[in-house]
């Protein structure tokens, strides 16, 4: 792209042309966003011709003449700010999904339950149809209504009246904004084959640093959003003397995040990492932020170091399951549904998991 040309005009002096099939836009939505960000498209490559947008399986194997850029649909699409089906499928659920997922829910079903307002889909690329995590709760039960030989027109009258009888169960309350986990222990685990230091008052520096990550904890427990600001201030004078004090490393990190400040946040939580593998509270919570920005791959290694290194800590086995199933992994997140429900029996969202879980 010329360097003149804004960022919020990606294609300025582009002449596009699109070949193959486009799964994430019709031709003529493509063509408006095209003209939209200042671009021209044309029907066949010529000597004006800048760019070749490819659709589908074509794109590895698309020839064009050396004064033409080849790109994938998927490159369009982020250069055009616009989600393509490939990020679609990452973060949500496509017909197909449901009704694999749920056999007994055909496509007359669903549009019953978006008809009925029980189900939106939060995009839709060509003929697909994407919907949250949270449709699947709804989807689930009409499925386990039309299994048990309930009739569709019930199962849809009950579950109205029941929606209107209370608040509608909005699934990004509950990852949205995730509750951290605070180190609240001051014990610096031994290298291997060294012995338990015994204390960290007996180094003057050492018990220094300790005063003030005990003066920023007891800030950080009143909640208050100055004190959090003076507690920030306090984790990193403890910083400053001892750089390498991972439980101040992850509560400062909090901070950040708690201001939405992940970049901040993430780079703390991945030092503390490095200093301390072992901290559970480190992998949980960068596993959080890898969540809140979609990126469930990351997200999913992270909840798993988290649970293989605090099994008893029922948020992780939460917050895995849900990212398990948002991939569609179902059957991996049963046993995590189960040990949320085993280690929070009064939880939160107990009834969600015992949803999830049969």
């Amino acid at each position: 792209m010329p360097a003149s040309a804004e960022p919020a005009q990606p294609f300025v002096r582009h002449v596009i042309v699109f070949s193959g099939k486009l799964s994430s836009l019709g031709r003529r939505e493509a063509q408006q966003l095209v003209e939209r960000l200042g671009g021209e498209v044309d029907d066949e490559v010529t000597q004006r011709t800048t760019l070749l947008v490819v659709g589908g399986s074509d794109a590895a194997g698309a020839r064009a003449p050396g004064h033409v850029q080849v790109i994938s649909e998927d490159e369009f699409c982020r250069r055009a700010g616009v989600p393509s089906t490939s990020d679609l499928r990452k973060q949500f659920h496509r017909v197909r999904d449901i009704r694999a997922m749920y056999p007994t829910i055909r496509e007359d079903h669903l549009r019953y339950m978006e008809k009925w307002g029980l189900v939106t889909p939060v995009a839709r690329a060509g003929a697909d149809r994407y919907y949250e995590f949270s449709d699947l709760l709804v989807i689930k039960q009409v499925s386990n209504q039309l299994e048990q030989g309930t009739p569709m027109r019930t199962v849809l009258r009950a579950m109205l009246a029941a929606r209107n009888g209370q608040l509608t169960f909005d699934f990004r309350k509950v990852t949205d904004g995730a509750q951290q986990a605070r180190v609240i222990a001051l014990e610096r685990r031994p290298a291997a084959g060294q012995r338990q230091a015994p204390s960290y008052a007996a180094d003057p520096q050492e018990a220094l640093a300790a005063k003030y990550f005990m003066q920023a904890a007891s800030l950080d427990d009143a909640g208050d959003a100055d004190k959090q600001e003076q507690a920030a201030a306090a984790y990193r004078k403890a910083l400053v003397i001892d750089p390498d004090l991972v439980p101040a490393i992850v509560n400062l990190a909090n901070i950040h995040y708690a201001h939405d400040e992940l970049i901040e946040a993430q780079a703390l939580y991945e030092r503390a990492i490095i200093l301390d593998p072992e901290c559970f509270e480190a992998h949980f919570n960068l596993g959080n932020i890898h969540h809140d920005l979609g990126r469930y791959d990351d997200a999913l290694v992270c909840y798993r170091d988290a649970v293989a290194l605090n099994g008893g800590y029922a948020d992780a086995h939460f917050y895995l399951a849900v990212t398990l199933e948002k991939m569609g992994h179902s059957q991996e997140a049963k046993p995590h549904w189960k040990a949320y429900q085993r280690l929070a029996p009064d939880g939160e969202w107990v009834e969600l998991a015992r949803e999830f879980s049969d």
